[in-house]
């Protein structure tokens, strides 16, 4: 009797926990990682294929989203479609990396026509597959079955033709010349893995009001503030420079 109480108090301690989004979700520092290829997986269309095949020898940007995202995960992939049609590259793979298992090549192929411009391949694997390559990659999201959804940080993985990690590229639109300087470093195999500090989470929009939580909307601010004082910063520089 006595271990049944103990047991039934930490089952409402845990469910008294609260979720907390910015330590579940996070990008672990992995230099040179390497993404296992030649796990199965089903694109948009319904065929089997890899990584590998994918990539067949190219980069690859690697964009880990929701198919059937609430939040911000379009965005992303719109901001990397503005990215690379700024600074277009002939040589490159890119694929919008399903994380939810419960995903299928049905919502795979109905984000694809939210990103017509993007071409890539959109993919959805079983839970087993799809936790070997954001593992190896460091990439560390988490579920809340409060709300039914995903807390995960926006951003995209570029990778050598090979799988090893050159560098992750955070926020919801990743500038040109970082794309072009983490595809010349993937083309010659250097790998350092830099990871913006600024991490945007994809979380907690609320479908009923149409608003992101307090949460999401303090970490935008933040991010318009540390715009606005980079580009302070640059002006007051080049004018004690000019002086």
């Amino acid at each position: 009797m006595k271990r049944r109480t103990v047991l039934a108090a930490c089952a409402l301690l845990v469910a008294a926990t609260p979720f907390d989004p910015f330590g579940e979700a996070r990008i672990d520092d992995k230099p040179g990682a390497q993404v296992p290829l030649d796990l199965g997986f089903v694109d948009q269309a319904g065929r089997q294929t890899t990584l590998r095949r994918i990539a067949a020898g190219q980069p690859l940007l690697l964009a880990p989203v929701l198919h059937n995202c609430p939040n911000v995960c379009g965005v992303t992939l719109a901001g990397l479609t503005g990215a690379l049609a700024a600074k277009p590259h002939e040589r490159v793979a890119v694929v919008a990396f399903g994380i939810d298992p419960a995903d299928t090549p049905a919502d795979a192929a109905h984000d694809q026509t939210r990103n017509p411009r993007l071409g890539a391949t959109y993919l959805v694997g079983t839970a087993p597959a799809v936790h070997q390559v954001t593992d190896a990659l460091g990439y560390r999201y988490a579920y809340d079955p409060r709300i039914r959804q995903f807390a995960h940080v926006a951003a995209v993985a570029v990778l050598t033709p090979d799988g090893r990690l050159v560098r992750w590229i955070n926020g919801l639109a990743p500038e040109p010349a970082d794309i072009a300087s983490a595809l010349a470093d993937a083309r010659g195999e250097r790998t350092n893995a830099f990871v913006r500090a600024l991490a945007v989470l994809c979380y907690h929009y609320d479908p009923e009001t149409g608003r992101y939580s307090l949460a999401i909307m303090r970490i935008l601010e933040a991010a318009g503030v540390l715009t606005v004082l980079a580009i302070g910063g640059a002006i007051a520089f080049l004018a004690r420079r000019e002086a």
